[in-house]
């Protein structure tokens, strides 16, 4: 089996060479890429950066190259690494990849694996992956393993640092090739969920394996909710159960999970079978109680943990949410229903609970409904979300639409 070992080969060529060799050494054949664009590889790669340029096939490149402009070459070699290796993985040609880098290196080799298939062994030995790493990971599943001291020769730190993330990649790489897929065959349901959506769909995904299909729950956290639109729009899914909208929330009012304005999106152009359920839209996400804004300071809390504070959605902010939603399914063309729980749509809006607000909850129901297209299923259920009533009724209309889909 073959490992990529994608780099830039005029700064960094010595250390890419130590983690080629450490890969040789435990059975596997190393694939040297050479990314780099300033000066003269310091080190011979398997495929030079002319043809890595080559897959991109941009008649701009060797103007840019010719510029000598560290930051438009970073992005000219990001975009033609992610082509390279897109198309060595189709062929069949790599199993695993990984990495080397400062902030050049880092964005332009995150920018190849991103492109590469969620499973696919991808290690990135960085000096940023202490930080802020969702701009290099985005919602894949990219293993960023800090470099401690720069990627700059080898020494006692980097040794130690170089050599198990060689052993890493080996591993992972071992891992996937040996692994068994007993459910491989079942159909793929993506489902949306939080910590006060989890009673609905734990019941729902229950019911939904039981008829023979395989469910993927993500958390509704920001990152949760791009990672699934980005499998929805992947086609490997077969239908999705979101039940837990809550992200549009914070896109709405300056939470810090929002999963940006394309969420819902990806459902309408996969054209797949879908469930809507307006699931904790009660709530905007917020760290400490330091950390909310001022403006905000009148408004309505609810201190969920120590990091983590809750503030309610009025009744305008309801309603524009419920226009939204509507706006959003209304471009669905695959079988979708929308569900609405009258009595509680989170557990912490139940009666007797901190977010009970009847009004905004009717703002959120009637905007919602008005603004759906006429043919769309609306079907309003008197119970909480989390009532197993609830859990079944979205679990068996999304069955419903994927019968008839089949049929």
């Amino acid at each position: 089996m073959t490992i990529a070992i994608l780099g830039t080969f005029d700064s960094k060529g010595a250390e890419h060479a130590f983690i080629a060799a450490a890969i040789r050494r435990s059975g596997f054949s190393p694939l040297l890429i050479d990314v780099g664009s300033l000066d003269a590889p310091s080190i011979t790669p398997d495929i030079t950066r002319a043809e890595v340029l080559a897959a991109l096939n941009s008649p701009e490149a060797a103007a840019i190259l010719a510029r000598r402009d560290r930051g438009e070459c970073v992005t000219l070699m990001s975009r033609a690494a992610a082509s390279l290796v897109t198309s060595l993985h189709v062929a069949g040609r790599i199993h695993g990849i990984i990495s080397l880098g400062g902030g050049g290196g880092t964005a332009i080799a995150t920018a190849a694996m991103r492109a590469l298939p969620i499973g696919f062994p991808k290690l990135m030995v960085s000096t940023l992956a202490s930080g802020q790493t969702a701009p290099y990971v985005g919602t894949t599943d990219i293993t960023m393993m800090p470099a401690i001291v720069d990627v700059s020769g080898i020494n006692r730190v980097s040794r130690a640092i170089f050599e198990n993330a060689a052993g890493g990649i080996c591993g992972m790489v071992t891992a996937r090739s040996s692994a068994s897929s007993p459910s491989s065959e079942k159909p793929l349901i993506v489902a949306s969920m939080f910590g006060n959506t989890t009673a609905c769909v734990t019941e729902a995904k229950r019911l939904l394996e039981a008829a023979g299909y395989e469910v993927l729950v993500f958390a509704a956290t920001g990152n949760g909710g791009r990672a699934m639109e980005s499998l929805i729009a992947s086609g490997l899914v077969a239908g999705v159960l979101d039940i837990t909208t809550t992200e549009w929330a914070d896109e709405l009012v300056g939470g810090v999970l929002t999963a940006g304005p394309e969420r819902l999106d990806a459902t309408a152009q996969a054209r797949i079978p879908a469930i809507i359920a307006p699931g904790c839209l009660d709530m905007v996400n917020f760290g400490e109680r330091t950390s909310v804004p001022a403006k905000f300071a009148h408004r309505l809390f609810y201190q969920h943990n120590p990091q983590v504070t809750l503030m309610r959605t009025t009744p305008a902010e309801c309603a524009e949410l419920g226009r939204i939603l509507a706006e959003k399914i209304n471009r669905y063309t695959a079988p979708v229903t929308v569900l609405f729980p009258r009595r509680a749509i989170s557990v912490v809006s139940a009666a007797g609970q901190p977010f009970h607000d009847p009004l905004a909850d009717a703002a959120l129901f009637s905007a919602l409904k008005s603004h759906l297209r006429a043919d769309i299923p609306f079907r309003d259920h008197d119970t909480e979300i989390n009532d197993p009533l609830f859990a079944r009724a979205c679990a068996e209309a999304l069955l419903g639409h994927l019968a008839a889909r089949t049929s």
